[in-house]
């Protein structure tokens, strides 16, 4: 056997890599390519795109890179017609994804322990992971499940100040007070708005009359707040950003090598000098990237945290 070319494909070390046994496109003079997968210590997966003829030798291409891990990622490999792609980490997790467009189908975390292996059946929608929490889990597909992206939008978002007038308005017919809703959609109460109501409010803006009505109302978003302090003390402190000391939504890494909130760090630098607010020192760039790696950490704690 000959090497036929050698390429740097992650940082801090490679685990795992499989190609597909589909090939990608046909071309001229009997020329295929084929999807090649990575894996490394670097929390990611990289897709590269590799054509090989006799008659004009080998190509490999890098393609794109799948995030979704928070931790190194240990095993990777194709389903059986190329279409979907799985993936085993030391964060414990499996995560199937859709090759064509690279979307994250399944998130399994079942296994306790770091996730070393994962396997399509050849003929049928049958996946198998195994793990040093010294099990094989079998998984059968449902065709008809919708992928877990789309269902992640139709549930209830975490944080009671990010919810909507239609997120409040579900909250009160679940607590028994749809009588208010009609109330409530009038004065445009959101989550923020929900949050900060006061028996004072709710008599005099709101002209909710009863005085039972209005202690039943305080009562139950006292256990809103009671439950959202809760949940911000068992937030990782990776998760916080540094300027608003609040969960990030949309973080970004500063050229200062830390992650910010967005919204916050954009701020700080029209608002102040361009200095770190970590370090005070110069920021060498304003230039800010998204940290797509940590936002799917954060997505993933929130949903354990749903569930």
């Amino acid at each position: 056997m000959r090497c036929l070319h050698s390429e740097k494909a992650h940082d801090l070390g490679m685990t795992c890599c499989d190609f597909s046994s589909q090939p990608v496109s046909g071309g001229e003079q009997g020329l295929q390519f084929f999807r090649l997968a990575s894996c490394g210590q670097d929390c990611q997966i990289k897709i590269w795109v590799i054509s090989f003829t006799h008659t004009l030798g080998f190509e490999l291409k890098y393609k794109s890179i799948l995030s979704g891990h928070c931790a190194p990622v240990l095993t990777c490999a194709f389903s059986h017609d190329g279409q979907m792609l799985v993936s085993g980490s030391v964060d414990k997790s499996v995560i199937v994804y859709d090759t064509n467009t690279e979307d994250i189908l399944h998130t399994l975390t079942q296994h306790t322990r770091y996730v070393t292996t994962c396997a399509f059946a050849p003929n049928i929608l049958l996946l198998a992971t195994g793990s040093m929490d010294k099990t094989v889990n079998i998984w059968q597909f449902d065709l008809e499940t919708p992928c877990q992206a789309r269902i992640a939008e139709d549930q209830p978002k975490q944080f009671t100040e990010d919810w909507s007038e239609d997120d409040v308005s579900n909250w009160l017919c679940a607590q028994d007070l749809k009588d208010l809703v009609g109330i409530f959609k009038m004065n445009n109460i959101d989550g923020r708005e929900l949050l900060n109501l006061t028996k004072e409010s709710l008599a005099d803006d709101l002209k909710i009359e009863s005085l039972g009505l209005r202690s039943k109302v305080l009562r139950k978003i006292e256990e809103l707040r009671t439950k959202m302090k809760t949940l911000s003390s068992e937030i990782p402190d990776e998760f916080i950003c540094p300027i608003t000391r609040e969960l990030m939504k949309d973080p970004v890494i500063a050229s200062d090598g830390y992650s910010y909130e967005k919204e916050a760090m954009e701020n700080w630098i029209s608002k102040k000098k361009r200095t770190s607010p970590m370090t005070n020192l110069v920021l060498p760039s304003v230039v800010l990237i998204p940290n797509r790696t940590l936002k799917m950490a954060i997505d993933r704690w929130l949903e354990t945290h749903q569930k």
